[in-house]
């Protein structure tokens, strides 16, 4: 009984967050971008926070907060969704049941939210019934995903993709003779990452987090990269993947402006996606409001799925310029 009470008082005295870092390698289900090992390398290890909903002394529901500065409530840097996760353990079969539990927690959430002049998540696509947050004077965008349920069955995979997506495949194997090869150097998928903004004319997005995103992943066994390399060895495209069990996501990719002919974009996605099925059995390929991002990836046989982008209030031109300025401030070079 001693025990059991030392235990109790220890745990009662962890906080959310804590409990929530011992619970994240438990549970499969929750998505990587709400993962503690992934809020760490995209906000900082001090710089997110979790509210936890309780079932008894179990976690029905939990729902990670990045604040970068007072008041201001964010989706952090290369994080598709965050949101509210559920414990898939604490589904009623009953459909009316189900859908007020879950609208009590999200009013639990949204009345425990930090002091804030501003709030902005993008919701997980499995979260489907933004209601408690209509109903307190939020907003709503839709979104689009896309995602291969199933990528076990390669040879349903290849029979699923649009023609021009075959097509550039072959074309890269056969007429560029791309080879495709996986750890590339960090350095090398920067660098091919870069030139893809340059092209577009938009910065890069903060190379030092990218970098520690694959040096974390790799470290874990959870990401990795691809190239697609020609004879004379250049580099025309490359891909960043993290995986885990239920689920791998592309993060991350670019390609040679000088070479984007070669079809290597295609071919270098399509095997990365084959390799990871011993991994994981669906892909998310984040989506894109982009019209010619989003046609890239239906052509892979993807199923469209929508998903909530929530807000509220305004984010002034100050708080931007101090989010800007400790951004800077943060990653300056040592």
């Amino acid at each position: 009984m001693l025990i059991k009470s030392v235990i109790l008082q220890k745990n009662l005295a962890m906080t959310d967050k804590e409990k929530y870092r011992i619970f994240c390698p438990k549970e499969l289900t929750i998505p990587v971008y709400s993962r503690d090992w992934w809020l760490d390398c995209v906000c900082g290890e001090n710089n997110w926070n979790v509210l936890l909903y309780y079932h008894g002394d179990e976690i029905e529901a939990a729902m990670p907060i990045y604040s970068p500065v007072k008041k201001v409530i964010l989706m952090p840097e290369k994080t598709q969704t965050l949101g509210i996760w559920f414990n898939p353990k604490f589904e009623n079969l009953n459909y009316s049941k189900n859908l007020y539990r879950k609208q009590t927690i999200c009013n639990y959430f949204i009345d425990n939210l930090p002091l804030h002049n501003y709030f902005l998540q993008k919701f997980h696509y499995s979260f489907t019934d933004w209601l408690p947050f209509y109903w307190k004077g939020f907003k709503q965008t839709t979104r689009y995903n896309y995602i291969l349920p199933d990528i076990l069955n390669s040879e349903k995979l290849w029979n699923d993709l649009g023609e021009n997506i075959k097509r550039n495949i072959n074309k890269a194997k056969k007429k560029y003779n791309i080879e495709i090869r996986k750890s590339i150097p960090i350095k090398l998928f920067l660098q091919v990452n870069n030139k893809t903004y340059e092209r577009q004319k938009m910065s890069s997005y903060h190379p030092e987090m990218l970098q520690k995103m694959i040096e974390i992943s790799r470290s874990k066994n959870q990401g990795e990269t691809w190239g697609a390399f020609d004879k004379e060895g250049r580099l025309h495209a490359a891909v960043f993947i993290v995986w885990q069990e239920n689920c791998a996501y592309y993060i991350a990719g670019g390609g040679d402006p000088e070479l984007r002919n070669s079809g290597a974009h295609a071919f270098v996605l399509w095997q990365a996606i084959c390799d990871v099925a011993e991994y994981s059995y669906s892909f998310d390929f984040e989506g894109s409001m982009i019209q010619g991002v989003e046609r890239f990836f239906r052509e892979f046989g993807a199923k469209q799925i929508p998903f909530f982008e929530i807000s509220k209030g305004r984010l002034s031109l100050i708080k931007r310029l101090i989010m800007k300025i400790e951004y800077l401030l943060k990653n300056k070079p040592k």
